[in-house]
C-alpha cells in the first residue's frame, strides 16, 4: 500500500474528497439491528483520523439519526469532512408517492421545491453544519419534473447552502434529463462485483459527461467483505435476516471467491474487504466507493483500501475469481 489516500474531484463541482467513502446507513440503525451511538461516532472518528473525508448520509437513515450522529461526531472537525446527504424520502408531507412505512410514519419520494427547501434546512440542522458538500436526490418522484427538482438545488447552491448536486437510483431516462440542465456533478447507485447493471446502462453516460459515480453497498452489504461465513444468523431487523442473496449458499461463494483473491491480497499486506474496494474504484466510471462501517476496527479496514494501487495482473486474476465464483447470486 502507497499510504496515499487517492483523492477524486466530484464532478466538475471543485469539491474533492476520499475516493473511499464512509457509508452511515448502517449508522442510522434501521433494517440493520439498531446503532450504537457511541461505537458510530468512533467509527466516524477512526475514518477522518485515517484520511477518509467523504461521508455519506441521508434523512432516511433512521428519520433522521445517522445525520444527528453524523453531526455529533464532526463537531469541531467540519473541515475534515466532505458531507454527502440527501433530500426526496419524506414524512413531514404526504405528497408524492408512498415508498414505504418506517417507525410507523409513512415515507414518500417527493422533490418537489416546498419541500427541498424545507429538508436541507433540517439535514443542516441535524448535522451541525452551515453547508452541505453534495445535496443528493435519494430516490426519484415521478410526481415532480426534474427541472423543478434541480432549479430548487441550484438556488441552494447559488446561496452556499450546498456545493455540489448529485441524483441517486436513476434510471438513463432520468439521468439525461439531469445532465440536459447542466448542474449535475455525480450519481450514486448501486455498484459492486455482483451489482453490475450500471456499466452498460449508466456508466457510458457518467463518463462522456464528466458526472462521478458514487458506488453504495461495494461489499453487496458484507457479503464481499470475507467476513460473513455461512454459519453467520441475522436477527432482528437486519435486512440481510430473509435476504436471498445472503443464501448459505451464496455466503459459500463468497467465502470461495475471499479465498480465491487471498493470494492477490496478501501480496499487498491487504484485507479481503480492502482489495475488493480497491478493486471497485478501478472500475471505469466509479470514482467513489462507499463502504459503511459500524465500529472504528470497520473504519480503518475501509479506509486503508484507499492507499491500495492494484496491478493489471492483479485486476485480471480478480475478475477471473469474480467469472469463476460469484456467478448467479440474485437477491
Amino acid at each position: 500500500m502507497s499510504g496515499e489516500q487517492l483523492i477524486r474531484e466530484i464532478g466538475r463541482s471543485g469539491v474533492k474528497a476520499s475516493a473511499v467513502g464512509l457509508g452511515t446507513w448502517a449508522i442510522g440503525g434501521w433494517m440493520w439491528g439498531g446503532t450504537d451511538e457511541a461505537e458510530s461516532m468512533a467509527a466516524i472518528h477512526a475514518s477522518l483520523d485515517a484520511g477518509v473525508t467523504l461521508v455519506d448520509t441521508a434523512p432516511a437513515y433512521g428519520l433522521g439519526r445517522s445525520e444527528e450522529i453524523v453531526g455529533k461526531a464532526i463537531a469541531g472537525r467540519r473541515s475534515k469532512a466532505v458531507i454527502a446527504t440527501k433530500c426526496g424520502l419524506v414524512w413531514h408531507t404526504q405528497k408524492g408517492n408512498h415508498f414505504f412505512d418506517q417507525d410507523g410514519r409513512p415515507v414518500h419520494r417527493y422533490l418537489g421545491r416546498d419541500s427541498i427547501i424545507h429538508e436541507v434546512e433540517q439535514s443542516l440542522r441535524r448535522l451541525g453544519t452551515d453547508y452541505i458538500d453534495l445535496y443528493i436526490t435519494h430516490w426519484q418522484d415521478a410526481t415532480t419534473p426534474i427541472e423543478e427538482t434541480i432549479a430548487a438545488l441550484e438556488d441552494l447552491k447559488r446561496t452556499g447552502k450546498i456545493r455540489a448536486i448529485g441524483a441517486s437510483n436513476v434510471n438513463r431516462s432520468e439521468l439525461k434529463q439531469y445532465i440536459e440542465t447542466g448542474s449535475l456533478d455525480a450519481i450514486q447507485e448501486r455498484f459492486s462485483m455482483i451489482d453490475r447493471g450500471i456499466e452498460a446502462d449508466l456508466l457510458p453516460v457518467t463518463v462522456a459527461n464528466r458526472v462521478s459515480t458514487l458506488s453504495y453497498s461495494s461489499l453487496a452489504l458484507g457479503l464481499l467483505s470475507g467476513a460473513i461465513g455461512p454459519e453467520r444468523v441475522f436477527s432482528g431487523d437486519d435486512q440481510r435476516k430473509d435476504n436471498p442473496r445472503f443464501s448459505v449458499a451464496n455466503r459459500r461463494k463468497a467465502r470461495d471467491f475471499a479465498e480465491t483473491i487471498r493470494s492477490v491480497a496478501e501480496r499487498h499486506g491487504a484485507s479481503i474487504a480492502q482489495t475488493v474496494i480497491a478493486w471497485t474504484l478501478k472500475q471505469p466510471g466509479v470514482t467513489f466507493a462507499l463502504c459503511g462501517a459500524r465500529n472504528p476496527a470497520q473504519a480503518i479496514d475501509n479506509a486503508q483500501a484507499g492507499t491500495l494501487r492494484l496491478s493489471g495482473e492483479d485486476l485480471a486474476a480478480i475478475d477471473a475469481a469474480v467469472a469463476a465464483k460469484l456467478a448467479n447470486m440474485d437477491g
